[in-house]
């Protein structure tokens, strides 16, 4: 016997632990079925499971099960990233506790530290995974730095250096002066910062009474300034351009060029470029042949190595030993000194406050520099090109399709990619350099021995480069590195390409479109069929969640409140094609209701001899009742099923929900009441075997979205096979005896009902106080359907009799419309109908008084302007509420008519 109510914290980890031994998650490349493979975004090592994570792996999760239910060999590939500078973080952060540094342990002593922690802590998100349910087959569990992986970038990175596609560049990167290491624009986040802008005179050479004023937010990077622009249109400057300035402080004469990159209507027209250390400026530099000067060093500190033989003198204007002391001194501290400085000089001009966006790491905060350094790149061009056509063809598909926009904005327009990080922990690039800093790229370092002893005609030391790979490298691999390549396995022939990656808008570029890449170089097939992208998870208003907000919400706190099924349902159910979701803890619980209601139902059905019934034929029911819920449940199933195919998650959780709860629940289980308590007979006999049926459907649709509680109901009831409900078979429509038949009959009574229920619930009719009905114009037919009926009617409606009305309406009646007849509600003797109707009214004119508040604000062109767009929607929300608030309250006033 089921118990009182559904122990999800009891029953999660005993199930999940049982589908995990019974191998329930395994794919099998032996299998004659169809294969289905998903690959997972491999978390990083180092994560804690969020609800962006949640979002993703729940939506996979459920393709799997579907995919599995329907007989397909399902692989969902399982895995971790290393995650270098995250990972590195990590460890580096446990070292400061133990008063030690990475320096001081040395290379070699640091990477065998992080595969300790590794060993020890890293396996934290897969658990956490395994909490929400994730059915990944674990026995095929790959890490990004494990050796059959490592072989595989070490492949890649050869063969497309010897194919001139991988080389070394001098360029700016995004450059973390707290890891000293380039970084991906994924890694870096922008902040709101108020600052000033400091517009700063330059002098014209050979006018001492002249200058031009730019503005700048970065005094310090002024030291390697090499030109002015200016808009070539603008004709305040038109005089100046081809004409020199002298830079402040340190005395160098600089151009004044003409580009369009300055913007006469900003500041003050005309800007400094420093191309070393902005990439807006680095284009301009390329534009103008300009020099690039270096000032700022790893540490983000000032270096004079690039212009300590330019420093002029110039009276009033440059003095070389003021700019000697700059050396050394940290960015901040030297804005401070140069503005002090400038000031003093009568150089600078006016201060104004200005708060702008400024790039933060978004491991360990620091202020990103843009930096002039010495790379190694991948011709990502060359590359992007067939990933392009890949998608113009159709041979890959976004869902929804607006993102083929992005994806193809960013590809043609993409630029080389920065593949080195400055870090320790990753793959190390096979790079190995002779005495003369020739490079020797192999697959190992005997490989580049052979490739220097042929160049030098002698054996040589060789020292490997010091950087490793960037972490998206890698994982551009993860969809045939994980099968097994470059080896010829199996599965990498079974399960490549695979056939949709579900993952967030904001990795199309960093991740998506480098696995097409890849995958299209390597295995000269695209690496999957589909893209499904997702939104991003917001809090109840519509806010993106963040720590300075407050509104983050964690998903193992909601895991343990509610339980696995009420979290992944909440996922699915807000999870539609091309939006957001507005997620917070009341829609969980709400959603906790829905299986507390499915597990009442269930309750319902076992003690009322409910049980699986063998040899059970859909076709042989008889009952309108039975034909009906027969008829009801296949259309649930095309539903959903229609739902799943076009990645509708929440039409697939609406079709279920609106089925289970309202025509299996709150009409079905009513109606079968009578049959189910009275005496034994064919009727209900034939009802418990339609009632297992329909419960066994529903439980097979629910599986891939609530597995935990799915999965007990059916060992319950005896449903099946062995395997258990995650190996059983995804419902297929049936076809139903005179299904519109049942379906006009038992829909025209559950109208009866609804509409007798509302018209009672208007007029605050007592529950205790049934009321009769009468019926007008009805045809016979309805009146022998109601007389059939009268029972349910009754229990259901509170109503005492049913009659056909004959004449007039008695007064004080309320009157509602079903079809062709009109049901009539004698009231006078259960209510006081004046009280009802100037309750009503009250109601009724404050509700107008209402819309016409909120419509005055939505006139109001500066809360459109000025409001936040949450606020504004809510308004537009509320303001439908309130007009079918109005409307109801209108109907209701009529039927008293």
């Amino acid at each position: 016997m089921l118990d009182k109510t559904f122990q999800a914290t009891d029953t999660e980890a005993r199930l999940y632990a049982a589908w995990e031994k019974d191998g329930a998650f395994a794919a099998d490349p032996q299998s004659p079925a169809s294969p289905f493979t998903v690959m997972i975004p491999p978390p990083n090592v180092t994560g804690v499971l969020h609800m962006g994570h949640a979002l993703t792996m729940t939506v996979q999760d459920i393709l799997i099960r579907w995919r599995r239910m329907q007989g397909r060999d399902a692989l969902w590939q399982p895995g971790t990233d290393h995650a270098g500078i995250a990972t590195q973080l990590v460890v580096e952060r446990q070292l400061s506790l133990e008063q030690q540094t990475r320096q001081a342990l040395g290379r070699d002593a640091f990477i065998e530290r992080v595969w300790k922690w590794k060993a020890e802590s890293g396996d934290g998100i897969t658990k956490q995974l395994r909490r929400l349910g994730a059915s990944l087959d674990w026995s095929r569990e790959r890490f990004t730095m494990d050796e059959g992986l490592s072989r595989a970038v070490r492949e890649v990175f050869v063969t497309l250096h010897r194919q001139k596609l991988i080389y070394r560049d001098r360029r700016l990167v995004n450059w973390d002066p707290h890891f000293r290491t380039a970084i991906s624009d994924l890694e870096v986040e922008s902040k709101e910062v108020r600052g000033n802008l400091w517009y700063i005179r330059y002098p014209v050479d050979g006018a001492p009474d002249l200058s031009i004023t730019v503005a700048t937010t970065r005094p310090e990077t002024m030291l390697g300034d090499v030109a002015v622009a200016v808009h070539p249109e603008d004709e305040r400057y038109a005089a100046l351009i081809g004409r020199s300035v002298i830079l402040p402080l340190t005395g160098r004469r600089i151009p004044v060029v003409a580009d369009e990159y300055s913007n006469p209507e900003k500041g003050t027209g005309a800007v400094k470029i420093t191309p070393a250390h902005d990439f807006n400026d680095f284009e301009v530099g390329k534009r103008h042949d300009l020099p690039l000067i270096v000032v700022l060093d790893a540490g983000a500190n000032i270096t004079l190595e690039d212009i300590e033989s330019d420093l002029r003198i110039e009276p009033g204007l440059a003095d070389p030993e003021f700019v000697r002391g700059l050396q050394g001194l940290q960015r901040d501290d030297a804005r401070r000194v140069i503005v002090e400085e400038l000031e003093r000089l009568g150089l600078l001009g006016k201060i104004e406050p200005h708060t702008h966006q400024v790039p933060h790491a978004e491991r360990g905060g620091a202020v990103v520099e843009p930096r002039l350094t010495t790379q190694w790149y991948c011709d990502a061009a060359t590359l992007a090109g067939p990933a392009i056509e890949a998608v113009e063809s159709g041979r890959v598909t976004f869902v929804p399709r607006q993102w083929e926009n992005t994806f193809f904005s960013w590809m043609r327009n993409i630029q080389p990619w920065c593949i080195s990080r400055q870090l320790w922990w990753g793959h190390r690039i096979p790079a190995w350099y002779g005495p003369d800093g020739e490079v020797f790229v192999a697959h190992d370092e005997a490989g580049a021995a052979t490739l220097a002893a042929a160049h030098y005609g002698e054996t040589v030391a060789l020292t490997q480069d010091e950087d490793v790979l960037d972490t998206w490298f890698s994982s551009g691999l993860w969809p045939f590195s994980t099968l097994g390549w470059p080896d010829k396995t199996p599965e990498l022939a079974r399960y490549y390409p695979t056939d949709v990656l579900v993952t967030g808008f904001d990795i199309i570029f960093f991740w998506v479109a480098r696995m097409m890449m890849m995958g299209l170089h390597f295995m000269d097939d695209v690496p999957f069929h589909t893209v499904f992208i997702h939104g991003l998870v917001r809090d109840e208003r519509g806010q993106k969640m963040s720590k300075s907000k407050g509104n983050g919400i964690d998903p193992l706190e909601l895991l343990d409140t509610y339980g696995a099924d009420a979290v992944r349902f909440t996922i699915c159910a807000l999870t539609g094609v091309g939006r957001d979701l507005k997620f917070g803890p009341k829609r969980v619980e709400d959603n906790r209701a829905f299986i507390t209601k499915l597990w009442n139902a269930a309750r319902f059905c076992e003690m009322n001899g409910v049980k699986a019934a063998p040899g059970f034929d859909p076709a042989k029911v008889v009952s309108p009742l039975g034909r009906w819920i027969l008829h009801e449940t296949s259309k649930a199933v095309q539903e959903a099923t229609a739902a799943l195919e076009a990645y509708r998650f929440d039409d697939y959780a609406g079709a279920c929900y609106r089925f289970v709860w309202n025509r299996f629940c709150d009409w079905y289980l009513e109606f079968t009441k009578p049959a189910f308590t009275g005496e034994a007979g064919p009727e209900a006999e034939e009802l418990r075997a339609v009632t297992a049926h329909v419960l066994d459907v529903v439980l097979r649709l629910l599986q891939p979205v609530m597995p935990f509680v799915t999965d007990t109901l059916w060992s319950e009831f005896g449903f099946g096979s062995s395997g258990g409900l995650i190996g059983a078979a995804w419902p297929e429509q049936i076809p139903v005896t005179d299904a519109a038949g049942a379906a006009a009959e038992l829909d025209w009574v559950i109208r009866f009902i609804s509409e007798i229920r509302t018209v009672r619930s208007e007029m605050n009719v007592p529950p205790s106080r049934l009321s009769p009905v009468l019926l007008q114009g009805a045809t016979q037919e309805n009146v022998d359907c109601a007389t059939r009926w009268r029972e349910a009617i009754g229990r259901m409606a509170r109503v005492s009799e049913i009659e056909a009305l004959q004449g007039e309406p008695p007064r004080g009646s309320a009157q509602t419309v079903l079809g062709d007849t009109t049901l009539v509600l004698p009231l006078a003797d259960l209510i006081d109908l004046d009280v009802e109707r100037a309750r009503l009214t009250k109601e009724l004119d404050k509700a107008r008084g209402e819309i016409e508040k909120t419509e005055r604000k939505l006139g109001n062109a500066d809360f459109i302007a000025r409001g936040k767009p949450e606020v504004v929607e809510e308004t537009r929300e509320r303001l439908v509420a309130q007009q079918g608030e109005r409307d109801r309250l209108q109907v209701a006033l009529g039927r008293l008519a």
